[in-house]
């Protein structure tokens, strides 16, 4: 009976999630999400990423906090972001912010593997007990500064961040591929937008603002905290 209402509230999300689209057409360019896209989302347990006070909760079109003063974010942005992405199913995915898992989860339905950075350790220890627990075999989780990237695995097909520097970090569009996309949030507080970065095959760069957002945002300090 609660898979089923799960089921029935997350089918609920994706009806909002994709209206939210069509409203949004003039911004975002087009009316609706990759199929792709919704399909997964229509499919991840979001309830699982979320504390068990807030399970109920787990499938309104909105963020919901989840500890440690981070959120999770509304199912809208997290559809927008990885159909921004165009993920395809060989890419290798860079994902500067881990939080709990979910936009991870997604991520590792539609790509190969997943590389997923994380500042805050214990957060970072318990999505990695949460995404193993749940059988995502193509993520890995690491304890570090997101702003510097991931150089031992790159260069990434594709890089999503989910926290906002006020530019984009030089380190990220170093280890992103010729051909390669990023979507990042940038900006100060309360002027953010979410960003569209393209790198051509030869190497030069085009960015394209797609809309205003608010996330929190990402820490420019040391090196990584070291693997854990």
């Amino acid at each position: 009976m609660e898979n089923r209402q799960h089921d029935l509230m997350r089918q609920q999300m994706i009806a909002e999630v994709v209206a939210d689209a069509v409203f949004l057409t003039a911004q975002l360019g087009k009316s609706a999400f990759a199929a792709r896209v919704i399909e997964v989302m229509g499919k991840i347990p979001r309830h699982e990423f979320v504390p068990l006070e807030l399970q109920p909760y787990a499938y309104l079109n909105s963020p919901l906090p989840v500890g440690y003063g981070k959120t999770i974010s509304q199912p809208f942005i997290i559809a927008l972001m990885t159909d921004l992405l165009q993920p395809d199913p060989g890419d290798v995915a860079l994902e500067v912010g881990a939080g709990v898992g979910y936009q991870a989860a997604i991520l590792s339905e539609l790509v190969k593997r997943v590389y997923s950075i994380e500042i805050i350790e214990e957060l970072a220890l318990d999505t990695r007990r949460r995404l193993g627990r749940l059988g995502y075999r193509n993520i890995e989780v690491r304890v570090g500064n997101g702003y510097y990237g991931w150089s031992e695995n790159s260069p990434y097909d594709k890089i999503i961040v989910t926290a906002a520097p006020d530019l984009i970090p030089p380190p990220l569009i170093a280890q992103l591929k010729p051909g390669g996309r990023m979507v990042i949030p940038t900006g100060i507080p309360d002027k953010q937008q979410l960003v569209l970065l393209e790198k051509t095959e030869s190497g030069k760069l085009a960015t394209r603002e797609v809309l205003p957002v608010r996330f929190s945002e990402l820490e420019e300090g040391s090196d990584f905290a070291g693997a854990a």
